[in-house]
This record gives structure tokens, C-alpha cells and sequence, in this order.
């Protein structure tokens, strides 16, 4: 059979009602048109059982299809039974996904949450490292053709990391392409909307890209054209951007830094204000953090600077709590309490309000010291889209300057060659 055409179809009320926006469509199109098949009607209904109906006129039209959405635990979730019921066939339970979803609930699994490891019968489960809910691909036949179909679940960040790892190289090979052909880095720091401006000068013969946005960096991708080809724009792009701000593979500032921290059996500890604790928390996500991670201080007020870390009361009355003496002080502060290998330190302001002709909103201080390496600091301006998206980038960026300080780089120089950031 010849796959040529794609339906999507997006399930949310909360979509429905405008509450939030849809960005699946968008993205999921853009990838199926790359592998030259057209998308006949993109779809987005509630939560209520509509996907039953909506599924059967789908099949009729199209010869792949993507939903997403309607694979949680509750009755309003309908995903399963619905390509089951068109698909003539029961559904079963899947003991690999039952076991995983043990593994992650251990005894909060009960039958509401059983339901996510049934699947249609001749349809193969996809595993969902983000979440509890799998998806599931296969085929409806109907009328001498093979439909194709894909369910995921709705989240972006679960939904993101499911289509590009299997559902995506699975459609490709539906329509003759093994092997996907493209590169993946990954961008820190810079929006997607001057990341696609960037593309579009540093565009190399027929390369294509793509991006998808994550809360801690940009998936760029880069397809057709020759190997060469994408390698000279991969090249362009990172002199344009610099190069710690574009980089290859799957990754992000906080696994280069704590994978480097490990192998050489390192240990860290930070002084926050402006991130409140975020590089804290960051540092402690992965199992096994405590084998690098002292521990750290959120020391917001001027008097905890003073009191916890040691910052000395006239630094803070010439220089303010937003400078270089400040976060060096606190950085070294730290360091002096934790006896760890390396501190960083972070001050800033993270708005919307305190911005000044002299330190607008987005101006943030970081500070690096060391029982072996001079103590530095550095400013980096980072543009503003809100409060929380000020410090999310401001601790990716104290992630990138600490791994630079380690390696004993001047910092100074290395921000000189961050560009749109």
C-alpha cells in the first residue's frame, strides 16, 4: 500500500474551550510533509467520545493516522476503545507495560490505572518514558487498504519524546525510507522564532530543519540534503550562534555538567537568589545526584546573603546585590561551608518589576569558585519572555558557565560569543 495521506486528530476540551493552545497539528504535519505525505484534515475535539465517529470518517480518508490524547485512566479517555471498536477487535493486556507502570506507581496501581496497559488486539504498544499512559501503533484494515495508526499521549513533552523516538522513523519506513536521515543537536538559550530566522541564513543546499521546544533547550534537527550539506550548516549555525549554544546530539547543559561531575568524581554546591533554589532542584532530579550535590542555599534578602553566606554588608551597600562582588562573595561563601570542588552562585533580576537603566530586567550575575581555580564572575543579559522563562535559562546558563570554569576558561570571553540569547 502506498501511504501518501495522513489525518490528525487532537483530543482535549481544554483545547476545545481555548483554555490552552493546540501546537501538535503544527509539528506533526511539518514532519510527515518532509517525508512527502500530505495531511488531509487536521482535527481537534473534546474529551466526550467524539474520536469514535471522527475515527471512522478518518479511516475512510486517509492512510495514516495520529491521535493524540484520550489515553489517561478515566472514562472520558477513549482512545483505545474507540480504534478498537473500528478496528473490529478487543483489547488486551499488555503484561511488559503492566509491569512498567508498576515500577513507576508501585502500589497506587488500582483499576482506574489499568486501563493504560490495554491495547487493541494486533496493535503493539509504544513505551512512554515520560508518563504512565503508552501509546500504541498497528493497522485497521478496511476495504483492501492497511490503514496505519498511531496513538500518543496528549502532554508535549510525553508526546515530543514518542513521535520523534519511534512513531516518526515508524511512518518513515511506511513510505519507503529505512532510515531516517537527519541530525540531531540542541540549542540553549535562544527562542525558536530567531533559532528558525538563524535557519533560514545558515541554510545550507536542500537541508531542511526542525525544532521542538522543551522547557531546558530546543531539539534542532537537520534533514535531505547531502551529510556534508547538513554538517557545513550545522557548522554555520554554531558560528553564528557560538558554540555553547548549539551543540550536537541529545543533551542538555545540566547532563554534560553532572555526566562530567561524575566521571571525575566532582562535587558542587550553589548560592541562590534570582533562580530561588531552580539549579538546586535541577541538580537533584537524577538519581544518584547526592554522590555530586552537597547542597545549596536559596538566600534571597540581602540579610541572608550577610547571615548564611558571609557577604559582607558594605559589598552590598556600594555594589548592590546584583554584581560581581556580590555573587563572588556568595560563591565563595558556599564554598567555603561545603568544602565541595566547585560553587556557583546566581543574582539577578527575574521581573517583571526591578529592572533598571543599569540593570534591566533579564541582567543576571553568576559566580564560580573553587578550592583550586581562581574564583570569576560574569553578567549575561538574557531576554525576557516572563519570570519563570528567566530563571529556566538563567540556571541552564549557570550549567554551561560552571562546565566552561571548570575547564578553566575565562568566562568573559565566553559570553562574548553568545549572540540572541
Amino acid at each position: 500500500m502506498n501511504y501518501k495521506t495522513a489525518s490528525i486528530c487532537v483530543i482535549g476540551t481544554e483545547l476545545t474551550q481555548g483554555i490552552i493552545a493546540d501546537k501538535h497539528c503544527k509539528l506533526i504535519s511539518s514532519e510527515l510533509t518532509k517525508l512527502g505525505i500530505h495531511t488531509n484534515d487536521m482535527n481537534i475535539i473534546n474529551d466526550d467520545g467524539s474520536i469514535k465517529t471522527k475515527l471512522v470518517d478518518m479511516v475512510d480518508e486517509s492512510d495514516i493516522i495520529i491521535i493524540t490524547g484520550g489515553l489517561g485512566p478515566t472514562s472520558d479517555d477513549m482512545t483505545r476503545e474507540s480504534v478498537a471498536h473500528v478496528a473490529g477487535v478487543e483489547l488486551y493486556q499488555d503484561e511488559a507495560s503492566l509491569l512498567a507502570l508498576r515500577e513507576k506507581l508501585g502500589d497506587r496501581v488500582d483499576g482506574a490505572n489499568i486501563i493504560q496497559t490495554m491495547f487493541p488486539k494486533t496493535f503493539t504498544p509504544v513505551v512512554n518514558p515520560l508518563g504512565t499512559a503508552p501509546g500504541f501503533k498497528g493497522f485497521i484494515n478496511k476495504n483492501n487498504r492497511s490503514v496505519a495508526i498511531a496513538a500518543m499521549p496528549g502532554p508535549p513533552r510525553e508526546l515530543n519524546e514518542m513521535f520523534f523516538s519511534h512513531i516518526l522513523p515508524w511512518i518513515a519506513t511506511l513510505v519507503g525510507k529505512e532510515e531516517l536521515e537527519r541530525e540531531e543537536y540542541s540549542s540553549f538559550l535562544i527562542g525558536e522564532s530567531v533559532i528558525e530566522e538563524i535557519s533560514q541564513r545558515c541554510r545550507v543546499g536542500a537541508v531542511q530543519w526542525g525544532t521542538r521546544f522543551q522547557e531546558y533547550k530546543i531539539s534542532y534537527f537537520l534533514s535531505d540534503g547531502t551529510k556534508e550539506d547538513r554538517l557545513k550548516m550545522f557548522n554555520n549555525l554554531q558560528k553564528e550562534c557560538g558554540p555553547d549554544l548549539m551543540v550536537k546530539g541529545n543533551t542538555t547543559a545540566l547532563d554534560t555538567l553532572t555526566n562530567d561531575l561524575m566521571i571525575n568524581k566532582e562535587t558542587i554546591s550553589c548560592s541562590e537568589s534570582c533562580t530561588g533554589g531552580l539549579c538546586a532542584k535541577l541538580l537533584t532530579d537524577l538519581s544518584g545526584s547526592s554522590s555530586y550535590f552537597y547542597g545549596g542555599v536559596v538566600s534571597y534578602a540581602n540579610e541572608a546573603k550577610m547571615s548564611l553566606l558571609g557577604v559582607k554588608k558594605e559589598t552590598l551597600e556600594k555594589y548592590g546585590a546584583v554584581s560581581s562582588q556580590t555573587v563572588i562573595e556568595m560563591a565563595e561563601g558556599i564554598n567555603k561551608i561545603s568544602s565541595t570542588t566547585y560553587s556557583l552562585s546566581t543574582s539577578g533580576i527575574a521581573g517583571p518589576t526591578g529592572g533598571t537603566d543599569d540593570k534591566p530586567l533579564g541582567t543576571i550575575w553568576f559566580g564560580f569558585a573553587s578550592k583550586n581555580l581562581p574564583s570569576q564572575s560574569v553578567c549575561v543579559k538574557i531576554f525576557s519572555y516572563g519570570r519563570e522563562s528567566v530563571r529556566r535559562r538563567a540556571a541552564t546558563t549557570a550549567f554551561i558557565l560552571l562546565e566552561k570554569y571548570k575547564n578553566g576558561v575565562n568566562l568573559q570571553e565566553v559570553v562574548k560569543e553568545w549572540k540572541y540569547i
